[in-house]
């Protein structure tokens, strides 16, 4: 599992750089970063989820999904874990929970994630996870130079994500396949789509509320494609 701890790793040295930048640079250049992670973030969900074969499903997965987060209160419940993160570390950041919810969702929702999780578990080289970290750690300097601090937080889930992932793939690396793992990127792209609308402040999405989803799509794929 040392592939997720260098991930969360670098999460953290990137975030800790963005945050030197975040509080050094004047506004109007914290605004263009902040735009351009938002466009970077649309642009990745469409590539994801043109992945998608088995549309139904996906359509289904999100709706049942979408019900059972907003039953379960899931955006509330990790905006009020942000909250206590930021008010027992003492942060000042108004954008914290922000930071902490987007980076989150975009380090844990994606294919070298999943897929990357899923080689160290069966025994591999984490070849996927060691790129993942690269890129995340690049990303986590701009999204903190925009976000703030909370974005070093974000190294938390994806730690927790991805080592139950790979806990399961070593426990079931003979059930998993290539077309689940396909639908699940495709259905992780619509909902990072939905954050790259939230970063750009066209519509409040409650994105969060949709990750019972990734779920779902798991489940409907084993049921209904042999």
């Amino acid at each position: 599992m040392w592939g997720t701890l260098v991930n969360a790793a670098v999460i953290i040295a990137g975030g800790l750089i963005g945050t030197v930048f975040n509080r050094s640079l004047p506004q109007r250049y914290l605004s263009i970063i902040f735009q351009g992670m938002g466009l970077f973030v649309v642009v990745l969900g469409v590539s994801m989820s043109i992945k998608m074969e088995h549309v139904l499903i996906c359509v289904f997965s999100l709706l049942l999904g979408g019900l059972s987060g907003e039953l379960l209160k899931i955006d509330k419940q990790l905006n009020t874990f942000g909250e206590w993160l930021k008010r027992n570390f003492r942060f000042k950041s108004e954008r914290f929970t922000e930071g902490f919810v987007s980076a989150s969702l975009i380090y844990c929702i994606g294919a070298m994630a999943v897929l990357g999780a899923i080689e160290e578990g069966a025994g591999n080289f984490p070849t996927i996870l060691l790129t993942k970290s690269v890129m995340d750690g690049f990303s986590s300097i701009a999204f903190a130079a925009a976000l703030g601090v909370g974005v070093i937080f974000s190294s938390i889930p994806v730690a927790v994500y991805q080592g139950i992932i790979t806990l399961i793939a070593f426990l079931f690396a003979d059930s998993l396949n290539m077309s689940i793992v396909n639908e699940l990127s495709a259905v992780g792209g619509i909902l990072i789509i939905g954050l790259g609308i939230n970063i750009l402040e066209i519509k409040d999405i409650k994105v969060v509320n949709l990750l019972p989803a990734l779920v779902f799509v798991i489940v409907l794929m084993l049921i209904f494609v042999p």
